[in-house]
């Protein structure tokens, strides 16, 4: 078991030091990212995390055990605001900080990244392994949410922005660190009387981790779209004007 753990705990840390590279989150750390670039990942990331407790249920289903489904039930208990001390339900959360910057996922589309994203958890999460489900969730989102969503708040602030309008990051800082645990303590208990099954689980973790890399790209590649669109047309504008 101390083997398992050993590995997960290795391979997490590596695939949070992979995420953690790309361009985006260094210049949320740097202080370098634009509002509007970051308000362009809030619409997408939007996208992602509406399924979130759909990930979690599909996930549920294949578990081995009711003994397991009950530790993740208390996860699911407090995305959907059901814990005793809980606060209201996190897409309630999540829906107030769009608003608060004017935003709204109707009328958007998800862009091909962030496609791509929800269709490789969905993949892993409906899996009849379990461990397929469990990877790409501890490994690939809950494992990561404190770093990645800490780089996000750094760029936040450094537009000035306040921290009640990102409480939904703030909460989850703190949270996601016990939920990938309870997911962890889950695989380890998988692994340890299976040992092929720690395979499956860190190649879910590691393709959610470069779905991930990709829905980053897809951001920063659509930014710089409405950058170069807003240049050509302030500049056509400019051209029309009569001497």
């Amino acid at each position: 078991m101390d083997m398992q753990l050993e590995l997960l705990e290795a391979s997490k840390s590596d695939l949070i030091a992979r995420a953690r590279t790309h361009p985006f989150l260094v210049r949320c750390r740097r202080g370098e990212v634009k509002l509007e670039e970051l308000k362009l990942f809030l619409v997408q990331q939007g996208f992602y995390s509406t399924y979130f407790t759909r990930y979690l249920c599909a996930m549920m289903a294949n578990l081995p055990g009711n003994d397991e489904v009950l530790a993740l039930a208390d996860n699911l208990f407090e995305e959907l605001g059901l814990e005793p001390d809980s606060p209201q339900p996190h897409h309630l959360i999540y829906r107030e900080m769009l608003q608060h910057f004017g935003l709204n996922l109707a009328g958007a589309e998800p862009l091909a990244g962030t496609r791509h994203l929800i269709e490789r958890m969905f993949h892993h999460c409906r899996a009849l392994s379990p461990s397929a489900g469990l990877g790409a969730l501890c490994l690939g989102a809950e494992a990561l949410v404190p770093d990645l969503y800490t780089d996000l708040v750094a760029g936040f602030r450094s537009c000035g922005i306040e921290d009640r309008a990102i409480e939904f990051f703030l909460l989850h800082i703190e949270c996601d660190d016990g939920h990938a645990e309870t997911i962890r303590d889950i695989m380890v208990d998988i692994a340890s009387a299976d040992s092929k099954q720690i395979d499956i689980m860190l190649d879910a973790g590691r393709d959610i981790v470069e779905a991930r890399m990709h829905f980053f790209d897809s951001i920063e590649a659509a930014h710089r779209d409405r950058q170069r669109n807003g240049a050509e047309l302030q500049e056509h504008m400019t051209g029309a004007i009569p001497a």
